[in-house]
């Protein structure tokens, strides 16, 4: 990626985009595109694709401490540190440091962030799925929460964009659930990940077992700036060859080639700017994230994507004598209805065969099961929606055996003799819309900006509680179905924000007295405003999100453009 400018003279622009994640990077892109002068703003530090990746070629003997975390930055790093990447130090510069940036609990919540150019596009999991039209069907059948203002079909044209630019890598199975999509070459799965594929087809009528979809290039089919994957894993430190999908290396370089891009970063957004005669907003509102001086900033339309929490942050924020709870809020909908998905839960056990076999590489990804639970209209379960899973199959630890020797050739030969083969199975579980889920600012408890801070209260209910036992059991029978022995299966205790999966907060529906934004991702009262990440989420599914954060933020740019040259916008 190129040098990106600021003009200090430059005060209006045609559009401004509230962060640089997944969903700020396509709508940069789209946007500049079309032809629309840009301004991008990032809260976080710049960051420079490939020359910032600098822990991507080391290996763990080259850090202190082989990468484990010091006492201090264990103290600064309490909350980010309870996802693993996030503790070692090839990528704690990934995420914020949690005493720089409070926030407060009424029920525990880990809120997981990084404040830098590309943001956690940088450092997300890469799985990419479609929702199904059930997902979008669910809850108007079920009477749970509001109707979504769309379906599959007017999200499938999207779908199909967004794939064909990131490349994404998967197996077409034709399952209604699970809708195919544009993929590259799966990635193929090892001798025991086929074998549990073929004993579950067996033993498991409707059961389907595929390679994860992932957001990685693998064929050499030419995508500007990025090649195929390296079979590395080490995806967190940030990837030089592109060959994941991220803002960084993707969207914002494709947004910079038009020329119409303008990036801020260091640019913390507080507020939306409200004209009561327009009945638009006319700009945005930043402190500088060093010098903490005051700038405004103004646009004919502006997307919001900077992150579910951070986005309805600023609506909240954004107060004036027409929204005095926050911009779009008449429906007091703002900061409810806050999401996740439940994870924590499932089975793994270790397979007495294929001691020949190994594979070749690491893989940044291994299997993914689809969702079998509650697939028609007559539940079969005792609780609502379902669930899917991620895992994997590899060998054990070399030198498994190695307590059974002291020293010398014996010990050297089993240092060097792969363990037997292990399966894990984890699950990821929808989690119902509740009102009462939900997020708030405490302006008594302000940050090193003077903005108040985030509080969160939420928690998983009797619906998500009966799922994860049957999340733990339906694991630990297939592999037991499969043959795999020392099968353990597990229920641990979970908190939101682990699957950083957070959406909600700002959702759309087709009824302004119940829903901040329309079926385009407007603010019903706001026009010009468009809010595109994870906040605009009615329900959760029990897939990964980011794809459809992509899809919708595509379709919501398009559907501005169109607006704008209509005059009504």
């Amino acid at each position: 990626m190129g040098e990106f400018y600021y003009n200090e003279e430059q005060e209006s622009y045609d559009a401004i985009v509230i962060g640089t994640g997944i969903s700020g990077g396509w709508a940069a892109k789209e946007l500049c595109e079309k032809g629309l002068k840009t301004l991008i703003l990032e809260r976080g530090r710049m960051v420079t694709h490939v020359e910032d990746y600098d822990t991507a070629n080391l290996d763990d003997w080259d850090f202190p401490n082989a990468g484990e975390p010091t006492r201090e930055q264990k103290a600064n790093y309490p909350i980010q540190s309870k996802v693993y990447q996030a503790a070692h130090a090839a990528n704690r510069k990934w995420f914020v440091n949690d005493l720089e940036h409070p926030y407060n609990q009424s029920k525990r919540f880990d809120w997981i962030r990084g404040y830098h150019v590309g943001g956690r596009s940088i450092t997300w999991g890469r799985q990419s799925y479609r929702w199904s039209e059930a997902d979008f069907t669910a809850n108007k059948r079920e009477g749970i929460a509001v109707d979504w203002p769309v379906r599959y079909n007017d999200i499938a044209p999207w779908y199909d964009k967004v794939e064909s630019f990131i490349g994404v890598s998967g197996e077409k199975l034709g399952l209604p659930q699970l809708p195919d999509g544009q993929f590259e070459p799966e990635m193929e799965l090892n001798c025991v990940e086929n074998h549990l594929r073929e004993q579950v087809a067996e033993h498991f009528n409707g059961r389907v077992i595929t390679s994860g979809r992932v957001a990685h290039i693998n064929s050499d089919k030419q995508f500007e700036g990025r090649m195929r994957c390296q079979f590395r894993n080490r995806c967190k430190r940030g990837c030089p060859f592109g060959a994941y999908f991220s803002s960084l290396s993707s969207t914002l370089p494709a947004a910079e080639r038009t020329g119409n891009l303008t990036l801020r970063p260091d640019a913390i957004v507080h507020e939306i700017i409200y004209d009561p005669d327009t009945q638009k907003a006319t700009g945005v509102k930043v402190i500088d994230r060093v010098t903490k001086e005051n700038y405004e900033f103004k646009a004919k339309v502006i997307f919001l994507c900077a992150s579910t929490v951070g986005s309805t942050s600023i609506l909240l924020q954004s107060k004036s004598d027409r929204f005095p709870n926050g911009m779009g809020n008449d429906s007091n909908q703002l900061g409810r209805n806050l999401m996740d998905h439940h994870i924590g839960a499932g089975a793994r056990g270790i397979f007495e065969g294929f001691e020949d076999k190994y594979y070749k590489g690491r893989k940044p990804s291994a299997i993914y099961i689809p969702r079998f639970r509650n697939l028609n209209a007559k539940s079969d379960v005792n609780y609502k929606r379902g669930f899917g899973y991620q895992g994997g199959a590899s060998r054990t630890q070399y030198g498994e055996t190695i307590a059974e020797y002291a020293y010398g050739k014996d010990m050297k030969e089993a240092l060097l003799k792969p363990g037997k083969w292990r399966m894990s199975l984890g699950g990821f579980g929808e989690i119902l819309p509740y009102e009462d889920n939900m997020m708030t600012l405490d302006y008594n408890t302000l940050d090193s900006w003077g903005l108040p801070t985030v509080t969160f209260n939420a928690e998983l209910r009797d619906n998500e509680l009966t799922m994860r036992k049957d999340m733990r059991d339906s694991a630990a029978e297939m592999l037991k179905k499969a043959g795999f022995s020392q099968v353990k299966s597990y229920n641990r205790p979970y908190s939101m924000g682990r699957a950083i999966h957070e959406m909600g907060t700002a959702r759309m529906g087709r009824d302004p007295n119940t829903s901040v934004l329309n079926g385009h991702n407007q603010i019903h009262a706001v026009k010009n405003v468009y809010v595109t990440d994870g906040s605009f989420m009615t329900s959760a599914s029990c897939v990964n999100p980011s794809l459809t954060y992509m899809a919708f933020t595509a379709r919501a740019v398009d559907h501005a453009i169109k607006e704008l040259k209509n005059g009504n916008i």
